[in-house]
Formats: structure tokens, C-alpha cells, sequence
């Protein structure tokens, strides 16, 4: 077989083929890791179904926990997922997602999104499909940590959707991700401004309200003192964020004409396929952030925006906002914009009370009507 003559290579066209190789490896690992996963969670599944429905048929009790563990343990002496802990969260894990609670928050999720109600035997195979796509330790945090079953749907599906790491879950629960993505209202014009199935998109991006107890602000602030805050804590303000949030730059340059205009922090969002543009405020929300904010994004769509990017999406942190008063700030705003207050620490000392905001005026929902449906 003749020899391909060597040729000398191109130092860029190669980085770009070792990228491409580098990866194609690594999604081959993500591959078989997930393909792992869902065994291995499956297998826990069918452990605990075969032990309750022994019970139930059989009447066995409680016992047959520790004798199925030491059996197993004995005839698998290399394995580590079969402590009597860990069979017991396998029946509680089975017993859990075949309740009828969260059964019923299923379908009442699948049923808000507009599709029909599932047979018993579609429900079953969504919930296997949702649960297998989750982590084991993920699992027992969600089993550990949480009762209600809607909140325990919401962080599976948001793990599954996003692949968050076990710290990040941590993190969301701690954070009361559900409750502040869920049960809190939002305000912004995203239905308005955004095409239906990306005014969703963004509307799971955006929370009602954004925790900063992690900067350690016991006094009043200046805003770019909050900024220089953010910044030198940066991974704890993306992880408050959530998931998909890419850090662009603080006092983001736009240039116009002979014209300067900076944004105070710029991400991009992975999922949402768009630039993210951040304004802090110390103080309460006044109608011209809204117009400010809009001009930005303006700027951001005819300079930044990539060819297949989304709309750039504004988003407004204050101290507290007036429901009436953001309701028109926003109503007549081309672009999407949304404004959330932020919680700094839940309890003020007594010679800053009335300087900062209260836990009660920024856990404060704007309730505009933006044409939404409920």
C-alpha cells in the first residue's frame, strides 16, 4: 500500500480538528455515563417495586429489607448500592413516584401544557423515562429534602432539562428555587415581546426574586459597590441565577456614534440562545430603568447579537418595585424585559432598619395582567 505523502499542517485547522475530536469523545463518555445512569436507576426501581409488591402480596414485613441487603451484598461483595439504607430508599423511592399525589401532579403538569391525559400505562412509562434520567444522588436528596410532590416534579424535570450537578440541586432547594420559579408571580413583558414557545423559555429562566444573602451586605451600598460585590462572588450569584447563565463581562462597552454606553453585567444563556443583560439598582424601581433598559437591548441586538441568537432579554434588580407602576413601565416595551427585587439578609440590624428594603417589601409580587393567562 503506497504512503500518503506528508504535507505540513495548518496550526488553526488542526486546533479545529482536535476540538471537533476532543468533542466527540467527550459526548461519547457523557453517553455511556447517562446510559449507566439509567440502569442503574432502573434496576433500583425494579428493587423496590419486587420487595413492596412481595409485601403486598405476601404479607412480608420490614425484615425482608435487611435480609434482601446482606444477600445481595454477599453475592455482590464488589458493589456499594445495596446497605440496608440504601434498599430502603429504593422502596421509598418506588413507593414515592407511584403515588397517587404524584401521579396527579403529572398529569395536571402534562395537562397545563396542553397535551391529553395519559393512560395509566403512558403515565407510568413518562414518570420511568423523567426518574431515569436522574441521578441516584439527586434522587435521595429530592426524597430527603422534599415532600410535596409538585416541588419534587419541578426538580427532577429542572435536573433532567438542565443536568444540574448534585451541588446545584442542593443549591436551587436551599434557594426555594420552586417556590420562586412556581408559586411566586413574575413581572416582565415576555409575552408580549417574545414569540409563545421562547416567552416560556424565559419565563423558567427568570425567577420573581433573586437571594444575595451571600454577598454579606449588613450596611447601604452604593451600586457599583453591589456589582463589585457580585463580581468578586461571581459563582455563587450564577449558581443563585441558575442553570445556563454564561458570565460575558461587567460594564459591557456599546458604542454609538461618539457615544458610550456600558450595561452593568452581561451573560448568555445556553439554552435560551441569547444575550442576558443585568441592571443593578439600590433603591426602588423607577419607570425610566425600563426605558433605559430597552434602549440597551436595542443596542445589543443590532451589535452583539449572533446570527442565530434569540432576542436579548433585560433584566432589572432592585431593591423593591410598585406592581401598578411596572405594569405600565413595561406595557408599550418592544423588548423583553422583566424586573425582580433582590433579598439581601432576612434580619437588619436595628440602625439599618428603614434604610434597606424588608424580607416582607422584597418578597413583593408585581401582579401585572400583561395579557398573560393564569
Amino acid at each position: 500500500m503506497k504512503k500518503s505523502q506528508d504535507v505540513s499542517i495548518s496550526a488553526p485547522e488542526y486546533r479545529q480538528f482536535i476540538g471537533q475530536l476532543k468533542e466527540r469523545v467527550l459526548s461519547a463518555r457523557l453517553s455511556a455515563v447517562r446510559a449507566v445512569n439509567r440502569n442503574v436507576i432502573l434496576l433500583y426501581w425494579d428493587i423496590g417495586r419486587g420487595i413492596v409488591e412481595k409485601q403486598q402480596t405476601l404479607g412480608w414485613g420490614d425484615s425482608i429489607v435487611e435480609m434482601v441487603s446482606a444477600d445481595l451484598r454477599k453475592a455482590f461483595p464488589g458493589s456499594f448500592g445495596f446497605s440496608p439504607q440504601n434498599v430502603w430508599r429504593m422502596l421509598q423511592f418506588f413507593r414515592t413516584y407511584t403515588d397517587n399525589l404524584f401521579l396527579s401532579q403529572a398529569v395536571r403538569e402534562l395537562k397545563k401544557k396542553g397535551q391529553k391525559t395519559p393512560s395509566p400505562e403512558e403515565l407510568s412509562q413518562l414518570v420511568r423515562e423523567l426518574i431515569a434520567a436522574v441521578p441516584w444522588g439527586h434522587h435521595a436528596n429530592v426524597l430527603a429534602k422534599l415532600i410535596d410532590p409538585a416541588a419534587r416534579l419541578y426538580y427532577l424535570r429542572a435536573t433532567a432539562r438542565f443536568g444540574w450537578s448534585r451541588n446545584v440541586l442542593l443549591n436551587q432547594i436551599k434557594a426555594r428555587a420552586y417556590e420562586r420559579a412556581v408559586l411566586e408571580k413574575k413581572t416582565h413583558n415576555f409575552p408580549l415581546a417574545l414569540p409563545e414557545h421562547l416567552a416560556g423559555q424565559a419565563e423558567e429562566m427568570m425567577k420573581s426574586s433573586y437571594n444575595l444573602d451571600f454577598l454579606g451586605i449588613r450596611r447601604e451600598v452604593k451600586e457599583r459597590e453591589l456589582e463589585d460585590r457580585l463580581i468578586s462572588r461571581l459563582q455563587a450569584f450564577i449558581l443563585e441565577l441558575g442553570y445556563g447563565f454564561c458570565f460575558v463581562g461587567r460594564q459591557y462597552r456599546i458604542a454609538l456614534g461618539s457615544k458610550e454606553y456600558f450595561i452593568d453585567l452581561l451573560f448568555y444563556h445556553r439554552f435560551l440562545k441569547a444575550l442576558v443583560a443585568f441592571e443593578l439598582k439600590v433603591g426602588p424601581f423607577e419607570p425610566e430603568f425600563a426605558g433605559k433598559m430597552d434602549f440597551y437591548l436595542n443596542l445589543l441586538n443590532d451589535k452583539d447579537r449572533g446570527p442565530d441568537d434569540q432576542p436579548s432579554i433585560g433584566i432589572i434588580l432592585c431593591a423593591e418595585k410598585d406592581d401598578v407602576e411596572v405594569e405600565y413601565a413595561l406595557r408599550t416595551k418592544a423588548n423583553p424585559i422583566g424586573v425582580a427585587a433582590y433579598h439581601l439578609q432576612s434580619k437588619l440590624p436595628g440602625e439599618l432598619k428603614g434604610k434597606l428594603p424588608t424580607a416582607k417589601q422584597l418578597a413583593g409580587i408585581v401582579r401585572a395582567e400583561l395579557g398573560c393567562v393564569e
